[in-house]
């Protein structure tokens, strides 16, 4: 049986930890190889090979499967996406196209409906996820932390994540069409035009648990899915923890086991 073309992951390379995610994604690929080859296989039965490359054109987003936006400052990775030519192009893929899609950090901004505590005027975003994130939850540059994240999309009984947060946001609210001013229906698209999910809700995948000021323990939600979209308020690759990135590829090949990715032919 022939191999299929392969997976073109591609990392949006305006900011952030580009090299480091690739790096990352690479490891996760040998891993899913190497322990679960059973898995690579394609619904026509070849064998399914990953392309990892950084992504800064509209041209280069057109040949790419899967995408991963990196963290950054998200009102200049807007600005300069604009510039580019890529902003209308990346909400395709997101919403039109339902292309996997992971957002750390800013990235997760970037995949909001809303934002709040934006800078002055605003800023313009992707969509894809039904939810309204805080920016900078955490305070300035010098407030990061690392805190231990329990994390069960990642299996039972799996040890916790090292979050590595840096002037991270967090989903202060999982919106409805209702507080759009529409139906009740959750999972429907708040804001930036195109049509997302219809009958998805968003998922809450991870929390920060921390002392609050009653001395009962505050969450703050650092990690969702919906649909073909992911997103993380902290930086895992920024560790040497290729967990979450084996997990995300594992969902880009269900999507190609299940017919909802078509690979794109590169030449």
């Amino acid at each position: 049986m022939r191999d299929m073309a392969p997976v073109t992951v591609g990392v949006l390379a305006l900011q952030g930890g580009v090299g480091e995610h690739i790096a990352l994604l690479k490891k996760a690929a040998t891993h899913i190889a190497s322990s679960h080859g059973t898995t690579t296989s394609s619904p026509k039965g070849g064998i399914i090979e990953f392309n990892f490359v950084e992504v800064r054109t509209a041209e280069q987003l057109a040949r790419t499967d899967a995408l991963i936006i990196p963290g950054g400052e998200s009102t200049t990775m807007a600005i300069v996406a604009r510039r580019l030519g890529l902003l209308d192009p990346l909400r395709h893929f997101v919403k039109v196209d339902h292309k996997p899609v992971w957002g750390t950090c800013a990235g997760l901004v970037m995949l909001a409906e809303e934002a709040s505590a934006t800078k002055q005027g605003g800023q313009e975003l992707v969509g894809g996820l039904d939810v309204r994130v805080l920016r900078n939850r955490y305070g300035t540059q010098i407030q990061s932390f690392v805190a231990e994240l329990d994390l069960p999309f990642l299996g039972d009984g799996e040890k916790p994540f090292r979050g590595v947060f840096i002037r991270a946001p967090v989903v202060e609210e999982i919106m409805s069409r209702s507080a759009a001013g529409e139906s009740d229906h959750v999972a429907e698209p708040a804001a930036n035009g195109n049509s997302n999910n219809t009958t998805e809700p968003v998922q809450v995948l991870g929390v920060f648990r921390k002392p609050g000021a009653t001395g009962e323990p505050d969450e703050d939600v650092v990690a969702v899915r919906q649909r073909n979209v992911f997103g993380t308020s902290f930086h895992p690759e920024l560790t040497d923890d290729i967990r979450i990135h084996t997990w995300w590829l594992g969902q880009v090949l269900a999507a190609v086991r299940h017919g909802d990715l078509v690979v794109s032919k590169t030449e």
